[in-house]
């Protein structure tokens, strides 16, 4: 399963266990995904690590001193983005 971190900037707008469709947005060199309807948005994903999943589920939920951020697994290998 391959996991993407999704910032949301509400608390209660998602739940664990949630299932979510993803919208994909193209930048000039990355790709960037939010969860319908503008729920949470990721960070920027360089293109050889495009997600290739639309669908998804919410497994987890943190809060810090910058705000909400959502753990998504998608059923497709996970990526080092490391590399």
């Amino acid at each position: 399963m391959r996991s993407m971190e999704f910032k949301m900037e509400r608390q209660g707008l998602l739940e664990v266990g949630q299932e979510v469709t993803i919208t994909e947005g193209l930048l000039p060199s990355n790709y960037y995904y939010t969860i319908d309807p503008s729920l949470a948005m990721s960070g920027n994903i360089p293109f050889r690590y495009r997600l290739k999943s639309r669908k998804g589920r919410v497994v987890d939920i943190q809060e810090n001193a910058r705000g909400f951020y959502v753990t998504a697994e998608f059923d497709e290998p996970e990526v080092d983005m490391t590399k």
